[in-house]
């Protein structure tokens, strides 16, 4: 994808600030975690503990994982939660440890983990929160890691949304007999893997040497800004004056705006950031590229949710 630049003499104003430069105050205002879940407590109870820990009013997670599963679980602060429902929508991998009450070959459960892979119907279990009603869920890759007798290990590569224990219930009714989900770790959650995660542990001493020793280079490398949860999405480049109006609810006029890409459409939903790398919110564009890049005026998007604090860059369509 080509990216077309609109306006090279666009000027920075003094205002905004390039968002690894963020203090730790601006980053829990907008920022989110990368925590490796520990079995035991469920992820609302780790939100709340973190919470507390950080002195947050509020702190939301992106993915439930079950009090006996592990891994990736992001959690987020402040505005940075607006955009919980996109990572909940991101596609998740697991590594899972199965336990069968009789000992399966390794033909037998690759040809299993074969016939569910694809689209299937994956029926919520009934401890979960969620409301049991028949849907389908697409599965990516389900491949054998290790067998040994009645227990194999395997990974399983799914669409958002994906119940492992009920996986786990349908390779029982193929093959004829019990299969237990003995452990779940989840590996990945969109493009967020175990490697980028802290523990638990990690983010007290950071905290700890955030408050007793004024000391917050560790926290600042946990907390990420929110920028980051975007980093995948198609993005358009608007000038300082542009984040101002669309911070105050006003729309996106072409001159506002610095930098494109050439695949852009009618209707698509972007990113907008500053010059400064900033996120200001995602704008729905009502023209395509062709359309913007053949004019010099009018309207070309609308704000559908700010992400930036209104007084950030102060108010530049009056001059």
């Amino acid at each position: 994808m080509a990216r077309v630049t609109l306006d090279d003499n666009s000027k920075s104003s003094p205002h905004g600030i390039n968002p690894e430069a963020m203090t730790i105050e601006q980053r829990l205002s907008s920022g989110f975690i990368l925590l490796d879940k520990p079995p035991g407590p469920t992820s609302h109870q780790i939100a709340s503990w973190v919470r507390d820990l950080l002195g947050l009013d509020r702190l939301g997670h992106g993915g439930t994982l079950d009090p006996f599963a592990t891994g990736v679980l992001p959690l987020m602060a402040g505005k940075s939660m607006k955009l919980t429902k996109g990572i909940l929508k991101t596609n998740k991998s697991y590594i899972a440890v199965l336990k069968f009450s009789e000992a399966p070959s390794t033909h037998e459960l690759e040809t299993v983990m074969t016939n569910l892979t694809g689209r299937i119907y994956n029926v919520p279990p009934e401890i979960s929160a969620v409301k049991v009603q028949v849907r389908t869920r697409r599965i990516f890759k389900f491949e054998l890691i290790e067998h040994n007798e009645r227990e194999a290990i395997a990974r399983i590569s799914c669409e958002a949304g994906t119940y492992i224990r009920t996986i786990a219930r349908d390779m029982g009714l193929i093959l004829g007999y019990g299969v237990e989900l003995k452990e779940l770790r989840r590996e990945n959650s969109g493009r967020f893997s175990l490697a980028d995660c802290v523990t638990l542990q990690e983010i007290a001493d950071a905290v700890w040497l955030w408050k007793e020793c004024d000391n917050p280079n560790a926290l600042s490398k946990i907390i990420h800004p929110t920028e980051k949860l975007l980093l995948d999405k198609p993005y358009i480049i608007v000038k300082d004056s542009a984040a101002s109006a669309l911070c105050h609810g006003a729309p996106l006029l072409r001159p506002g705006l610095v930098e494109i890409d050439e695949t852009l459409s009618n209707g698509q939903e972007v990113a907008a950031f500053t010059t400064k790398n900033e996120i200001v919110g995602i704008v729905k564009m009502n023209k395509d590229f062709s359309e913007i890049s053949s004019s010099e005026n009018g309207e070309i998007g609308k704000p559908v949710m700010i992400l930036m604090e209104q007084e950030r860059y102060p108010p530049q369509w009056n001059k």
